[in-house]
């Protein structure tokens, strides 16, 4: 059996520091895999359960969106995917009597860490109003209690309806087919928060807000960028990626604030060789400043612009727009701007240069550490102009690559899960079924909140997520979300978000990917899309963690039911039975998925969409080509005495879900709250490794914010900048601190000033 739940809640804030690594993966990794497998899941669990990650006939990662090759490895599965199964997998149980035993006041004031351990959650429950915790409820009064709270709203557009990535494509088109028969747009997801951005600049010059390569261009690529990204930790399997590209010839530079691990050497756990030897990854580390990413491409630009034979004129002329105008803003980039924004040396960047000169495949691979700061929108462009400049998309082995977070983010927009859905497919989904689907947007995770704040949304309904720990400035939010008169979340597990409701609060609990799926038509299958635009199926193995669970596409069947009732020709309870008949009212809707169950079928291994760019070097823009872009170049200016703070995950931590509180590779155990500052800022601002500070965020219309408590370690950072774990940062982040454009919340460059803690 897997160990007791922990009796209290860990301290966090007193870690034990030591050097960080230069390798990942390898024996450590396996051995931590298993260690907390079996801790969770128990020794028999963990064997049947890991051997079905990521297979033909198993079940998709609840983790990251990396993409499996057809041959597929018996461990087909990572160190921090392995971690997510065995928390989904947990025996733990959080049953009716542990909701007695812990008041919601309770719940509150514990770490994220101790309520996901706690395990799976087994039946429904409900705080009616007033209540200090909640109780049992059944499935019918609970779907009854959601039909009271929507059908007493003066307006569809009054109700918030958010996804997370871990949605499965069936549960997700349904839910927003729901949400516009209601009568509303409001359909907020992770998206918002993550790659938003990058769709925001993919679809305005390529036509299509997705990556443009496949794992294959990866292994056949001569050179791959990867910035503001650390695979090491939240996409690992991406190593492996990396060591085919590099056993084939790719060179690889990485741009990142930090050194990371996993891109200096990946010991490859699969293979007796890499577990012994490694592979070094990084030809060239360009450790930058934070937010210098536009102003790098800016001038890399500008230099092949002068290099002769360099540009790729055919490409440009043939499937390009706006070059002159663009050509003219990269000609005007300044070496010492660029060099003050980057904080990188000249011949640095002239080294990147001639890799780029002498690739003819070019790949850039980036996250959120390009995607979450004000000119994130036009960060991106400039990558595409970059890439555009040699006619990298299109081309076998070359192109763009957004790598998405949790593993079907990319899928759930597929779905239509947006809250500026386009008109054709909205024509498409109210010709199937024969709806009136609302025309104007709706609103976006930001603007959701604040219509929370502001007494304009009553009802908040959540299909997965920690949406109040995932979610910036959170004393504003949690706030808002306590005003709304209904929250409901669908959940496995507990999290910050169940502590954190509204008048009246439910928590529906449900199937999870490891939990096997029975229905009234037989055994049921849901799928996903990666995040390279593969759409395969996964299967549950396990049986449910409680007789008293429901999947997702069922709880939006019922809840579609109880709400609509006999106003609603939508055949919702053939959807509950049979999630074929779901997948052919996607073949109708959707383009790309025509014969979806038929392919699935004939394709154990998946199917890839259309990507018009990679395909057929068709560009579905308004000018019809791929589109130069030229905007001014930004950066952030920090004020003397002050740091620019970017938030990350550590090694134990998937997003919001904490799995342990150890950072392996950069040296952190049992502990979160630490500011990690390069040793002369430390020095220079007298900050001692170990001592006690607060962070404290400055922002131009004179706001701060304060996190409390963050012991200082000195770490190799890019010199004026800092690094801390989010979600404890995201107090420091205010509602209004958006992305131009996308209106992501500006999270990887946050202007902090360090004050000495009153705990010190």
């Amino acid at each position: 059996m897997a160990s007791k739940p922990p009796k209290g809640d860990p301290v966090q804030d007193a870690p034990q520091v030591a050097p960080p690594q230069h390798a990942a993966a390898g024996l450590p990794a396996i051995g931590h895999t298993l260690r907390m497998s079996r801790q969770q899941m128990g020794v028999r669990r963990t064997a049947r359960t890991l051997l079905k990650v990521n297979q033909k006939d198993g079940f998709d990662c609840p983790g990251c969106a990396w993409p499996e090759g057809d041959k597929r490895h018996v461990a087909e599965f990572c160190e921090n995917g392995a971690k997510a199964v065995a928390e989904e997998a947990t025996l733990r149980r959080v049953t009716p009597e542990f909701f007695a035993a812990h008041p919601i006041a309770d719940l509150a004031t514990r770490s994220g860490y101790w309520l996901g351990q706690q395990g799976r959650i087994t039946q429904p429950v409900y705080a009616a109003e007033g209540a200090d915790r909640y109780e049992p409820v059944s499935w019918e009064r609970a779907f009854s209690i959601i039909a009271e709270e929507l059908t007493a709203l003066g307006s569809p557009d009054e109700a918030v309806f958010y996804t997370s990535g871990r949605t499965s494509n069936e549960a997700a088109f349904l839910l927003q087919l729901f949400a516009r028969e209601f009568g509303t747009n409001n359909l907020p997801d992770c998206s918002n928060m993550c790659h938003e951005s990058s769709g925001s600049a993919l679809t305005e010059t390529i036509g299509i807000g997705k990556g443009s390569v496949s794992l294959e261009d990866l292994h056949r690529a001569d050179l791959i960028i990867v910035a503001g990204q650390n695979p090491g930790t939240n996409h690992p399997r991406m190593l492996s990626a990396l060591e085919k590209a590099k056993a084939s010839g790719a060179r690889i530079i990485s741009v990142n604030p930090l050194p990371e691990a996993g891109l200096e050497r990946f010991k490859n756990p699969q293979t007796p060789q890499g577990m012994l030897r490694g592979a070094a990854l990084t030809d060239l580390f360009l450790q930058i400043r934070i937010g210098g990413d536009q102003a790098l491409f800016r001038l890399l630009n500008k230099l092949v612009l002068e290099t002769d034979g360099a540009v790729d004129q055919d490409f440009v002329r043939e499937h390009t727009h706006g070059y002159e105008e663009f050509a003219a803003a990269a000609r005007a980039a300044d070496w010492d701007e660029t060099l003050a924004a980057t904080g990188l040396e000249r011949d640095e960047i002239e080294r990147a240069l001639r890799m780029v000169l002498a690739s003819e495949r070019t790949i850039v691979c980036w996250a959120m550490g390009l995607t979450q700061h004000k000119h994130s929108v036009p960060t991106i462009r400039e990558v595409v102009n970059f890439l555009l400049l040699r006619g990298n998309i299109g081309r076998p082995g070359a192109g763009v690559c957004p790598v998405r977070g949790h593993s079907n983010v990319q899928g759930d927009r597929t779905m239509g899960i947006f809250e500026r859905p386009a008109a054709g497919f909205l024509d498409a989904l109210d010709k199937e079924f024969g709806i009136v689907s609302p025309r104007h947007h709706g609103l976006d995770v930001v603007r959701s909140i604040q219509a929370l704040r502001d007494g304009k949304a009553k009802v908040f309904f959540a299909m997965g997520g920690n949406f109040v720990a995932a979610t910036p400035d959170t004393e504003v939010t949690e706030a808002a979300v306590r005003r709304a008169r209904l929250t409901v979340h669908v959940s496995t597990k507990l999290n910050r978000s169940h502590a954190v409701t509204g008048t009246r609060a439910l928590i529906l609990p449900t199937l999870g990917r490891t939990d096997k799926d029975v229905q009234r038509g037989g055994r049921q299958f849901v799928t996903v899309e990666d995040s390279m635009g593969l759409v395969h199926a996964s299967r549950g193995n396990l049986p449910p963690a409680s007789p008293h669970l429901l999947s997702e596409p069922a709880i939006v069947a019922r809840m579609a039911r109880a709400v609509l009732g006999g106003a609603s020709a939508t055949p919702w309870e053939d959807f509950e039975a049979d999630y074929a008949t779901i997948r052919d009212r996607i073949a109708r809707v959707v383009p790309g998925f025509e014969d979806f169950n038929a392919r699935l079928a004939a394709n154990p291994g998946g199917f890839a969409l259309p990507h018009a760019p990679r395909d057929e070097r068709r560009f579905p823009t308004r000018t019809g080509k791929a589109n130069f872009t030229a905007a001014p170049v930004e950066y952030p200016e920090v004020p003397e005495g002050r740091l620019l703070l970017q938030t990350l995950r550590s090694h134990d931590q998937y997003n919001t879900t904490i799995y342990g509180l150890d950072d392996r590779y950069r040296g952190i155990r049992n502990g979160r709250r630490v500011v990690l500052v390069h040793p002369e800022d430390a020095r220079r601002l007298g900050l001692a490794d170990g001592a006690y500070t607060d962070l404290v965020s400055e922002w131009t219309d004179g706001t701060e914010r304060r996190a409390a408590g963050f012991r200082v370690v000195h770490y190799p950072t890019a010199r004026g900048c800092a690094a801390a774990y989010y979600p404890e940062t995201n107090v420091l982040v205010p509602l209004e601190s958006t992305a131009d454009v996308s209106n992501t919340p500006a999270s990887k460059s946050v202007i902090v000033r360090l004050e000495q803690s009153p705990s010190a």
